[in-house]
């Protein structure tokens, strides 16, 4: 890519991969330069969304940006908190990010997935009000789903590895391959 054709992706909106009925809805933060020009999700070569995917064991094997359709099969998908695309997240405002969290739980009650997990524990802070909110599962839901708060999986952030990061993307999906379990009212007189 350019500059010039880096540049003229700003504020460009790519395509959410999604569908009823996730197990796991991942959200980025919003969409960078080159994921806007290339209409890819986590595209920039340093982000490590695709190899940590793969090595938390949500993929057979690390797919490519290019092939970022393919999650639907294994009952993933893609959106972002904030749709427009920035050269850096620093370059939203407070209350883009609250806005965008206002659409992502309307995006989520449509979509029922499972669970939401947000790459980016200061995107979800900002977005959903939790000032207090650490990595891991969140107390909050959106109807019946479950939130997860991800590492972010950018080259940025130097505080995780890929494998540390893979490490609690495992977290996740073990919590979403678990049987999902109906709670059963307890009638008395009845042997339980």
């Amino acid at each position: 890519m350019t500059p010039e054709e880096l540049a003229a992706a700003r504020d460009r909106v790519i395509p959410d991969v999604v569908a009823g009925g996730l197990r796991v809805l991942f959200c980025g933060i919003n969409p960078g330069l080159m994921s806007a020009a290339t209409g890819h999700h986590f595209a920039r070569p340093g982000n490590r969304f695709w190899p940590v995917l793969h090595l938390a064991g949500f993929t057979p094997r690390r797919l490519l940006p290019a092939e970022q359709e393919e999650l639907l099969d294994y009952g993933l998908g893609i959106t972002n908190v904030v749709a427009r695309a920035t050269a850096r997240a620093d370059e939203l405002g407070a209350e883009e990010f609250r806005e965008g969290g206002r659409l992502l739980e309307q995006k989520v009650r449509r979509l029922r997935p499972s669970w939401l997990a947000v790459v980016g524990v200061t995107a979800y802070r900002t977005a959903f009000g939790e000032r207090g909110a650490k990595i891991g599962p969140q107390d909050r839901t959106i109807g019946a789903t479950r939130i997860w708060a991800l590492p972010n999986p950018s080259g940025l952030n130097a505080h995780w590895t890929a494998e540390s990061m893979a490490e609690e993307y495992a977290r996740l999906r073990a919590a979403a391959d678990a049987p999902v379990t109906p709670d059963i009212p307890f009638t008395p007189g009845l042997p339980d």
